[in-house]
């Protein structure tokens, strides 16, 4: 094996990427910063419960491990940082009011999501904790919309789903959680076959609902239809009433809201409002949150929680506004020349990159349009002409 090679899905990112990628990732974290978020840097490595707390199996299969040389216990790279930002919560700062948090940092999954994702995303995220009201939801959902928007995404569809509705049929129907498992795998999948096979036996009115839910998808006459045929439980009505509430705040600000009452992503610890924002180029979410009040109790102290992430390269390679590396100035090398120095300090202090040129450096330096000389015994900056530039 070559000893330049990557693993599967693993790659580095270029000086021209990066620095875009680096741009959205300031943009990002500047407009949480002015909204009350507060950065936080959670460690790459913890002890796998830690990691796997409030998050059922979710990141079980997705989370990397190893062994502590030091206390021989398990330890996980991180294939998430919402629960590690829901222990700082719980455990760090320890507030009993509203908490906002958000990150931006390197996750790692054992596998890649699909065919066309890395190991290694480039996780940015934002929560909001001590609020139970639908209120907080849309904050966090408008926010996540504001955060693709300043990325460069120009077009962004919504789609809004509810686990309640699917946890409201499954309370009332008494079923075990082996049967409640084979129905999410199968309502996941869309697999109706399946999940017609499934609901044999059960009550009418929940194995219509339950086969009802895949076709559930689209505008909001969806809502109406699942109003009209859905049983009435209280659980269920409210999740529609919500859902009816956020898609008339969010109507204005977003491409095209949908409706998806099948959606469980997440299942084993949301509890409310589940989103996914799309963007024209590409298949897959470009961005996933939702309601999670139950992740806090995992670690000892039960707060309201709901919150949205994405990946940095996802943005990047979607975004309208990318742009090629700027370009820089060559500075001549001189030594103990203070008007030179000033000039070079100047340039660097307003954004502009200034490189030195250095003894025996052989060629131009191919990222710079511009140059220092001297002129009339005074520095000054001045294009380099193409042809010079090629030679």
């Amino acid at each position: 094996m070559r000893n330049w090679l990557l693993p599967e899905y693993v790659e580095d990112i270029l000086p021209t990427e990066a620095f875009h990628i680096e741009r959205i990732r300031r943009d990002i974290i500047d407009l949480l910063k002015i909204h009350g978020y507060q950065l936080v840097i959670p460690p790459l490595l913890e002890y796998a419960e830690s990691l796997l707390t409030g998050s059922g199996s979710d990141m079980d299969l997705q989370m990397l491990r190893v062994i502590d040389q030091l206390s021989g216990r398990m330890m996980g790279l991180r294939a998430d940082m919402t629960p590690q930002a829901a222990r700082i919560d719980a455990h760090l700062l320890n507030s009993e009011g509203i908490t906002r948090l958000c990150y931006a940092s390197s996750v790692l999954h054992a596998v890649p999501s699909n065919i066309t994702q890395t190991r290694e995303p480039l996780q940015v995220g934002a929560e909001l904790y001590g609020h139970a009201g639908l209120e907080s939801d849309i904050e966090v959902q408008q926010l996540m919309l504001q955060c693709l928007s300043v990325s460069g995404i120009d077009q962004i569809y919504l789609d809004l789903g509810h686990v309640a509705v699917f946890r409201g049929l499954i309370k009332h129907a008494g079923l075990s959680q082996q049967i409640e498992k084979e129905l999410f795998s199968a309502l996941q999948a869309k697999d109706v076959s399946t999940l017609r096979e499934l609901c044999t036996g059960l009550d009418r009115s929940i194995r219509e609902a339950l086969l009802l839910l895949p076709e559930l998808y689209g505008d909001k006459a969806v809502l109406a239809e699942a109003e009209k045929r859905l049983p009435s439980y209280p659980e269920i009505t409210q999740a529609l009433n919500e859902l009816a509430l956020v898609e008339k705040e969010l109507n204005a600000c977003v491409g095209k809201v949908a409706f998806d009452l099948a959606e469980l992503r997440g299942y084993h610890y949301h509890t409310g409002i589940v989103f996914a924002a799309y963007a024209d180029g590409s298949s897959n979410a470009i961005a996933l949150g939702g309601r999670y009040d139950e992740i806090g109790k995992a670690f000892g102290r039960a707060r309201p929680a709901t919150g949205f992430s994405m990946d940095l390269r996802d943005l990047s390679r979607l975004s309208s506004s990318s742009a090629p590396y700027p370009k820089g100035i060559l500075a001549p090398y001189c030594k103990q020349n203070q008007a030179l120095d000033r000039l070079i300090a100047q340039l660097r202090q307003t954004g502009q990159i200034v490189i030195t040129e250095l003894p025996g450096q052989q060629g131009r330096a191919i990222d710079c349009d511009r140059h220092i000389v001297m002129r009339d015994g005074q520095w000054a900056v001045e294009r380099i002409e193409l042809i010079e530039q090629i030679v």
